[in-house]
């Protein structure tokens, strides 16, 4: 996987969710913009590898995960990010939201209206996490 692939990926999976959410189709719709944001993470942890270096274990190690605040470290992001979530409310308060995804929501079927909408308004609204983390993968 590379990159441009986890970016590609991402974005994708944004389009996707809106489908089902227009189609109300709200637990796939939860799934695929958590999804979205992993892509995005791990797109900032491809970005650290410079094409040709033999890949540090330890974060390649810790990248395999679905973990969003472990992603959010392993990209090497957690302290601006922390200081940008300081400095506004809504962000914080959408990674608040955010941050509980969990891939075993692809297992969950009683996702409601406004879990999915809530969701995928902190990922991709105004100060929303998608944004910040594309403005840096």
């Amino acid at each position: 996987m590379t990159r441009q692939i986890f970016q590609t990926v991402s974005e994708l999976r944004v389009q996707e969710a809106e489908v089902l959410l227009d189609s109300n189709q709200y637990a796939g719709a939860y799934y695929l913009i958590g999804y979205s944001i992993e892509c995005a993470l791990k797109a900032c942890v491809a970005k650290q590898v410079k094409q040709y270096d033999f890949p540090d274990k330890k974060i390649a190690n810790e990248a395999f995960t679905h973990d969003l605040e472990k992603l959010m470290r392993v990209a090497g992001l957690s302290p601006e990010f922390d200081h940008d979530r300081k400095a506004n409310e809504t962000l914080d308060l959408n990674w608040a939201i955010v941050k509980d995804w969990s891939e075993s929501a692809r297992y969950e079927l009683g996702i409601t209206a406004a879990q999915a909408r809530d969701l995928f308004s902190a990922c991709t609204g105004k100060d929303g996490i998608l944004p910040w983390v594309k403005y840096r993968w």
